[in-house]
């Protein structure tokens, strides 16, 4: 059950990662091309959360997940 559950919190924040690109991407092509900062910032964080071993996405997946293992909490 419980790596179910981290499988599914990982998928989860490959989601929002993707959305978050593909958002990006698609307002850049309609509104405006420095939405693409967005991509960068976010392409960036995910850089450095291995050396820093913190990424935004799963501090809030692990309070909205308690029941999960805690990934990439900073320890």
């Amino acid at each position: 059950m419980e790596k179910n559950s981290n499988h599914a919190k990982i998928r989860l924040h490959d989601l929002i990662v993707g959305l978050l690109y593909g958002i990006s991407v698609v307002l850049a092509f309609t509104v405006n091309i420095q939405w693409l900062y967005m991509a960068g910032a976010v392409a960036f964080l995910q850089i450095i959360s291995p050396l820093t071993k913190f990424c935004p996405v799963y501090f809030i997946l692990n309070k909205l997940m308690p029941g999960t293992d805690p990934l990439q909490n900073g320890r």
